[in-house]
Parts: structure tokens; sequence; C-alpha cells
């Protein structure tokens, strides 16, 4: 069934003038002038086909008509307000559903979370692997983490800076390279290939060769000795995105999220 127009801002103005009886009070309720409120009054009026109050030396009265309609009328604006409240439910909780690449969040999300979460004893993580379909719709997801040129449609912001690190174990002296999906190009044959940076990483680690990966990905491994980089880090088009559509991007507990990760 068709749903009929609702006038909203007409009734709305009608509601606070109903209960002040008067076109001025109502006008400094709704912070608008009286002539504005007259106005809307009038475009009700001929919208409905009827009189909404009638104009006596004491003031507005109410029509039959008016009081007729008023008590459905509160109602449902008392529903109106109980629907946004509900709506709104979901930016005051504390559950949080990220997604990120399986090896992001091994090497650098999780340490992070972590930190955030012991000062946020009431915060809640699902944490889902990121693949290049995702949808935020279907997934019911707050934020994304991506290795991309950008943040494509959504909101986002870069994860520290777009460079790539070649790293070989602390012995060092491998002549081999490892390869894996997003590595940068090469023609040099690879001894091995792995279904990501942070498996590449640990290749590195383990002697297979060395790995060329993004850097932030790569530091905490650099830093522990793990693994060390050899040569200079390499400017790329691909860099770590925080992203998200933008009434996600909004609320205020991805807000406050984003900014402890790019803090």
């Amino acid at each position: 069934m068709k749903r009929t127009h609702l006038p909203l801002n007409g009734l709305r103005v009608l509601d606070a003038a109903a209960r002040h009886l008067s076109f001025t009070r109502a006008a400094d309720e709704l912070a608008v002038t009286p002539a504005a409120v007259g106005q809307q009054i009038r475009a009700l009026e001929d919208l409905l086909g009827v009189v909404l109050f009638r104009r006596t030396p004491k003031g507005l009265e109410l029509t039959p008509e008016t009081e007729a309609g008023l008590e459905a009328l509160r109602a449902g604006f008392l529903q109106f307000e109980e629907a946004v409240r509900a709506m709104q439910a979901g930016q005051s909780s504390s559950s949080l559903t990220i997604a990120a690449p399986r090896d992001l969040t091994a090497k650098w999300l999780q340490p992070r979370l972590a930190a955030y979460a012991s000062s946020q004893p009431d915060i809640r993580f699902s944490l889902v692997a990121a693949d290049d379909s995702l949808d935020f719709t279907e997934a019911n997801l707050d934020l994304a983490l991506r290795l991309a040129e950008g943040p494509g449609e959504h909101e986002g912001v870069r994860l520290g800076d777009a460079t790539f690190v070649t790293v070989d174990r602390p012995e060092g002296g491998s002549q081999h390279r490892i390869e894996w999906p997003g590595c940068p190009n090469s023609t040099e044959p690879a001894m091995i290939r792995l279904a990501d940076a942070g498996l590449a990483i640990d290749a590195a680690a383990n002697g297979f060769g060395h790995a060329t990966v993004p850097l932030l990905l790569a530091q905490s491994d650099i830093d522990s000795g793990r693994v060390i980089a050899i040569g200079d880090a390499q400017p790329s088009a691909l860099a770590y995105w925080l992203i998200a559509p933008l009434p996600q991007w909004r609320q205020k507990k991805v807000k406050a999220l984003v900014e402890a990760l790019v803090g």
C-alpha cells in the first residue's frame, strides 16, 4: 500500500502551536519567526482542507478537527523519538566488528586493539578476514583495513607511509626471493610463493629468502630482530587504509578507535 506523504515540519509546528496556543511562543520553541509559524499552519490547513485554529480576541483556540487528531499526533512524535533512539543505540554500544587481512590482524592490529581495550574495559571486538568482495552491509561491519591505493568509495585514513621494505633473516645472505600476492613485480625467480605478506615475513625469518613487504607489517619483526631490513625502503602506491562508509565512519565508537589506531 502506498504511504501518504506526511508534512512533518508542518505537523511539528502544529504540535508546538497547539501546546502554547501562541504562534509567538511556538516560534521561540522552534527557533523560527512567528511569521514562519503562521505560514506553516496556513500551508497545513490548505493541505488538509481543515481549519486548525480559531483566531479570537483572547488568542488562539483549537478547532474540533485539531482536537480530534492532536493526541494521535503527539503519540506519533513520541514513537519517532523512540525510533531515533533505537537507531542511535549502536553508536553507544561497546561492540565493534572489524575486517582486516589475516596477516595485518596478527602482526599489527591485535596488539593495538589489546592496548586500546586496556583503557576501555567494556569494549568488545569481532574480527573477520577481509577480502576483495567485502560488503559492509552484509557483513555488518563498523570498520575495515585494506592494503590498497586509497580508500576507494569509502571514507578513510592511511596508516603510516606507503612504504615497502625488503627483509631477510638476521644472518642475511640469501639470494632467493619470496613472492606473495601484492608484492612488487620482479624478474627474479621466486623460491616460494605464499598467500600473504605476513607469511612472507615468516618465511624470510625461517631462511627461505628475502621478501619485499609493507614496512608497517614488518616493523615489529624488524624491531624484535627476527628479521633485518636490507637496502633502502621503497615508496609504493599501496598502503594500509582504515576505511568505512560515511554512516559508520561518523559513529563515535569508530571515530575513537580510528584516532587510537592512527595516533
